[in-house]
């Protein structure tokens, strides 16, 4: 009987990191919905992965000052996707067309051990790149 090690978990919850979320950040793949977009942002938030951040940020409200704090003593410690009616109204109000959506999540973390929760409502925006369409982190808001 041999010992496989089992893959590593995705941060966002998927079954593994190389067949979830691995793709995405490394360039291999382009997130095809908007939750896949924010699932992989939350990992390379995970990560530290301030290159991704960025690159997946609308330049429109990307901001000037880095994303990432290397300073931060930050643990990310799990994402949940809310699925919810007030969600789908929110989104039917804003949604004009298939290439924008929005992603409510929660997020929780530790900052130099204190728990802390970010509950989100996410904006992204489909923009043709380089001939390929491709899900861009528009803005948030914050439901609490």
């Amino acid at each position: 009987m041999s010992s496989q090690s089992k893959p590593a978990a995705c941060p966002c919850g998927g079954a593994s990191f190389a067949a979830c979320c691995g793709p995405y950040l490394s360039g291999a793949a382009v997130p095809q919905t908007a939750e896949a977009l924010m699932r992989s942002r939350y990992c390379a938030y995970t990560l530290a992965n301030e290159d991704y951040l960025r690159a997946t940020w609308h330049p429109s409200t990307r901001p000037q000052d880095p994303v990432v704090n290397e300073n931060e003593r930050l643990n990310w410690l799990g994402l949940e996707i809310k699925t919810a009616l007030r969600l789908r109204k929110r989104q039917a109000e804003w949604q004009a067309s298939p290439d924008t959506d929005s992603v409510e999540f929660v997020a929780r973390y530790k900052i130099n051990g204190r728990a802390h929760r970010l509950h989100e409502v996410s904006r992204f925006v489909r923009e043709a790149e380089g001939g390929v369409a491709r899900w861009f982190y528009l803005d948030g808001s914050f439901p609490e």
